[in-house]
């Protein structure tokens, strides 16, 4: 084959990994579809072997991380944490009535961009989001302003730490920052971005707020699940040390898993069978496979066009092209790609350059469904509790919110950045 119709092919292949990843057809893997692409990919030569071997080697500490954090989550979900962060909720809440549902609002707003932050986005769509349903039901108000921030926070709220997505694991290591000072820099957008979205969710659902509905009995409260807030502490310093130390995070990760494992190997809580399950193996053959696409279609043109628009400076207007241009990416083709497509194009300009990418890819998903795979899991979660979710009002929603967070985020980016220096 010559070139135009290898790049062809690889832009068809990544436009079939997508749609696997969205559609799951016959509710297969996303691994199904994008494994046996990237296979094609190289088999026919659009990417050489030794290219696909160098974006394994980058996104192999990467996908490492994300099997730990994935792991730690669960077992934090087996300690009782998720039950114990919904008991948190509702007892300041009271039952039923408009001012319970507002309270509620907040209390989800502050425990899911922690539980984002700390333990990742997956954490709080797969574990925070069904104990919310529970927590609406218990106090008796209606569950989808509630549920709707979790998914908007598992994206915005992913802003401040390194460890908190998968896309800012990956800028992490081409920003140049080290931990903490990516996180100070990151600190004032998330915090402003966050409350833009707290101010444009309980304007737009003002009228689910002040319906109540029958509450729920209230259940016991749980006990605080001591050894696994000690553990998650342990891990969070463990990232900062590791950065301090020249190591990947995914070590802490690894480590604050393993404490746990142990922990729950010993009381039978866990197999070794279900450790493996929670690392979730095929959606991590699926961001492999994914780079390999990625990559095939970025050197076969696509990087170079992108390249074009991509603004040299860090001054004010320069991160809001950045960050708009990811955002806009990002709900064309997944977050995750945009990532892998951008981040070699605003590596050159710094650090300033990289955290408006981030900005862009990790606010913008909220518009569509299709913006993250977070989004996606957040769907079929809501949906198996009986939860309709509706593409207008998801749009809707979308179209207020991703505008508000990125108005104020990008200044509070170049502001961080003037301060502290990138």
């Amino acid at each position: 084959m010559n070139t135009p119709l290898l790049e062809a092919l690889s832009a068809v292949l990544l436009v079939a990994v997508l749609a696997g990843a969205v559609l799951r057809p016959f509710g297969l893997p996303e691994a199904a579809v994008a494994v046996p692409a990237a296979l094609v990919v190289l088999a026919t030569g659009a990417l050489p072997l030794d290219q696909a071997r160098a974006e394994a080697a980058r996104l192999g500490p990467v996908v490492g991380f994300l099997a730990a954090v994935l792991v730690l989550a669960r077992l934090c979900d087996d300690e009782g944490l998720f039950r114990w962060c919904g008991a948190l909720m509702a007892r300041g809440a009271p039952a039923g009535g408009h001012g319970g549902a507002r309270r509620l609002l907040g209390a989800v707003f502050v425990l899911a961009s922690l539980i984002t932050a700390v333990l990742s986005l997956d954490a709080t769509v797969v574990l925070l989001t069904p104990v919310v349903f529970a927590t609406a039901a218990r106090l008796g108000v209606r569950p989808k302003p509630h549920v709707y921030a979790c998914t908007h926070l598992a994206n915005t709220a992913s802003l401040l730490l390194p460890v908190s997505n998968l896309t800012n694991l990956l800028a992490f290591s081409a920003s140049g920052l080290g931990f903490t000072r990516f996180a100070a820099l990151m600190a004032l957008p998330w915090l402003l971005a966050v409350g833009a979205e707290y101010v444009v969710l309980r304007r737009f659902f003002a009228a689910e707020l002040v319906a109540p509905v029958a509450p729920a009995s209230t259940g016991e409260t749980p006990e605080p699940p001591l050894f696994a807030l000690a553990t998650v502490g342990c891990t969070l310093a463990g990232f900062v040390l590791a950065s301090a130390l020249g190591a990947a995070p995914a070590w802490a990760a690894a480590a604050g898993a393993a404490v746990l494992a142990v922990r729950a190997l010993a009381r039978r809580r866990i197999s070794p069978a279900g450790l493996l399950g929670a690392a979730a193996l095929p959606f991590l053959a699926f961001v492999l496979a994914l780079g390999v696409v990625v990559r095939a279609v970025v050197d076969g043109g696509l990087g170079e066009l992108l390249g074009r628009l991509v603004p040299d400076g860090t001054g004010p207007g320069e991160l809001f092209a950045v960050a708009a241009l990811a955002a806009v990416l990002a709900n064309v083709i997944n977050n995750l790609p945009a990532v892998l497509v951008l981040l070699p194009l605003t590596a050159d300009a710094g650090p300033g350059a990289v955290l408006a990418m981030l900005l862009g890819v990790n606010i913008g998903p909220n518009l569509t469904y299709a913006g993250s795979l977070a989004t996606l899991l957040w769907r079929r979660i809501a949906h198996r509790h009986a939860h309709d979710v509706g593409l207008a009002e998801f749009t809707r929603l979308g179209a207020l919110t991703v505008p508000a967070a990125l108005a104020v985020a990008v200044p509070a980016l170049w502001l961080s950045l003037l301060v502290i220096g990138g």
